[in-house]
């Protein structure tokens, strides 16, 4: 077992993990810690823990930030700002056809990033030249997707709050179609998309409370036995435990009455899918929500 610390670089993003190398580290101090990329600046995010050994060794935390380390984070800043501008002129210079997103500074200047998008290949290789020898630094453009956009630009999502991505997921997890249909939601591109295009993270939120809610009911269409009969259901509230059944009395006569989930009994499984299911053909543009 090692101790380690967790750290955050950016706002919502990845937490990655350090070896604390004997300092007294609490939940939003910020740390200098040695990186792939060399040094860099960032947030505690998880206090000291123990993990199992793992396949490759923990870098460390160096130290926690000083007076001019708060400085210099602060004028990176103002250097990726103006970088930006310069890289936005000189794309349009070029002619390229990319959108330019975000720029990141590496902590100790050894490499600027530019961060962007475009739907179509793009030969950035003169760009890299002029930027390589206005800033004298190592160069790195990449490309990024929608999500990935408005993570970095953030904005208001339907409803009224900041993105999620943009302001406390680490990471995007698998959004799926089924989980719209599971939580009974329209299928209208329009309703269930994010501000990216994309199906809305928030899908994923309470899927698993539903998967299990939904375990304890039946299913349209399906015969159960209720307090006052036999009868086909004819509708499920899943949250609420409600069961709409359809009963036919002796009579003929048809009631629609609700009963708890754990007021019926399944008699016997529908063979039938539910129609509106059935019926359904997820035109092109609901088909580019569904994640690869």
């Amino acid at each position: 077992m090692r101790e380690f610390v967790g750290v955050r670089f950016r706002k919502a993003g990845k937490i990655y993990y350090f070896k604390s190398k004997g300092l007294k580290l609490t939940r939003g101090d910020i740390v200098i810690a040695e990186t792939v990329r060399g040094l860099e600046y960032g947030t505690v995010e998880i206090e000291k823990s123990q993990i199992e050994d793992l396949n490759h060794p923990l870098k460390k935390v160096v130290r926690i930030a000083t007076e001019s380390d708060h400085t210099q984070y602060n004028n990176n800043k103002e250097k990726e700002r103006e970088a930006f501008g310069i890289c936005q002129d000189k794309i349009k210079k070029h002619g390229l056809d990319m959108k330019l997103i975000e720029t990141e500074l590496t902590f100790d200047c050894s490499k600027i990033m530019f961060y962007f998008t475009s739907e179509n290949r793009v030969d950035f290789r003169k760009l890299v030249k002029e930027l390589a020898a206005i800033f004298r630094m190592r160069i790195e453009l990449r490309q990024i997707g929608v999500r990935d956009e408005a993570k970095a630009l953030n904005s208001i999502g339907m409803c009224g709050r900041s993105l999620c991505c943009a302001t406390f997921l680490g990471n995007f997890q698998p959004v799926s179609i089924k989980m719209a249909k599971d939580q009974s939601l329209s299928l209208n591109p329009s309703k269930i998309s994010g501000v990216c295009g994309r199906l809305m993270c928030c899908l994923k939120y309470e899927e698993e409370t539903y998967e299990a809610l939904t375990t304890q009911l039946p299913k349209e269409g399906d015969l159960v036995k209720t307090p006052d009969g036999t009868g086909i259901v004819f509708g499920v509230s899943v949250l609420r435990q409600l069961v709409k059944v359809q009963i036919k009395s002796k009579d003929e006569t048809v009631n629609i009455n609700y009963y708890n989930g754990d007021e019926v009994k399944l008699v016997k499984k529908s063979n039938k899918t539910n129609e509106k299911l059935e019926k359904l053909e997820i035109d092109e543009e609901l088909s580019k929500l569904i994640d690869e």
